[in-house]
């Protein structure tokens, strides 16, 4: 992961820590859930690794990390490298304190909190994602979100399949404007208990990796990018182990 994080060379007089600690820290704060100010001692100063942290994220270091990971993974598992399908759907994240002035109350969870929109590929890996005050409706981000995934994807992708919060004229002209045919998964009329839908059961796999990460367990965060670029550094933690595996397999066949 070196040369996606090397911004300046590692002789640069303002160096003072390794990059591979400062990651550590991330990969730390991720799984813990702890605040920046208590990182452990081990770890840089707080306030270098989260200063180092925005540099990456404002420069997209993550986001390019795990799409070449994700190229990696489909590869290996006989797929294309780009996807030609996504799933859509969004979930809502309890607001705290740092968070709670941007917050909005979404009346089907009854939770206030926001609401992180997810775009994944057929293997559940991140593709793009948006985040919203909770009151926002998940059909009005199908535009921003169906934009995102173009630009990720070099617009290959061609059918996005979602729940029916995106139903509407304005979603699938949205979608459509973007070059996806947006189709929407409805429940049975008649469901009693857990009920495991076609195409979306993916992406809420996806919602259940980052539960594991208890940063994201709710919104701790001042600023919606931060909170954004976190999801993209818990994507690289998820798929680290997996693009390894496939380029140590290449490397010896």
């Amino acid at each position: 992961m070196a040369p996606y994080l090397t911004l300046m060379t590692e002789q640069a007089p303002q160096r003072s820590y390794p990059l591979r600690e400062v990651f550590n820290a991330l990969r730390w704060l991720a799984r813990a859930g702890a605040p920046w100010r208590l990182l452990p001692n081990d770890f840089p100063p707080w306030q270098m690794v989260y200063q180092q942290f925005r540099r990456w994220n404002d420069a997209g270091c993550f986001e390019a990390m795990v799409s070449d990971m994700r190229s990696i993974i489909r590869v290996g598992d006989g797929r294309k490298a780009q996807p030609s399908a996504v799933i859509l759907d969004g979930r809502t994240l309890q607001s705290s304190c740092e968070s709670g002035p941007r917050a909005g109350y979404d009346g089907y969870k009854r939770r206030r909190g926001s609401k992180v929109h997810m775009a994944v590929d057929t293997l559940g890996q991140l593709i793009a994602l948006t985040v919203t005050p909770a009151n926002e409706q998940e059909r009005a981000q199908v535009k921003d979100l169906c934009e995102a995934v173009q630009q990720a994807t070099g617009e290959t992708v061609k059918v996005a399949w979602a729940d029916q919060g995106y139903t509407g004229d304005e979603a699938r002209k949205a979608a459509k404007a973007a070059g996806i045919d947006l189709q929407i998964v409805k429940l049975p009329e008649a469901k009693k208990g857990f009920v495991l839908l076609p195409r979306r059961w993916v992406v809420e796999r996806s919602f259940g990796w980052l539960s594991r990460f208890r940063r994201l367990s709710r919104d701790f965060e001042r600023m919606p990018q931060v909170l954004a670029g976190l999801h993209f550094v818990v994507f690289c933690i998820l798929m680290l182990p997996k693009a390894a595996f496939w380029l140590a397999l290449e490397a010896s066949s």
